[in-house]
């Protein structure tokens, strides 16, 4: 990982919980009401801070906790 992206990015499993769920990210999106773009930036890493409210919504979504998603 990137020196001071810290412990999100490399533990990011949203791509893969998306995935098993069958989703796509314009899937997500619909289901979250958060943007595609802002979607593939937490997936890809480039975006590394979602709030807890986002981070609540994603997992509603792919049926997994946040600290499946984003911290282990």
């Amino acid at each position: 990982t990137k020196e001071g992206v810290g412990k999100y990015m490399a533990d990011n499993k949203l791509r893969y919980y998306r995935k098993k769920q069958k989703l796509t990210l314009k899937d997500l999106s619909e289901k979250t009401g958060i943007s595609v773009g802002y979607l593939s930036h937490l997936e890809n890493g480039s975006r590394t801070n979602p709030s807890m409210k986002t981070m609540y919504k994603i997992t509603q979504a792919v049926n997994a906790s946040i600290e499946e998603v984003f911290f282990k």
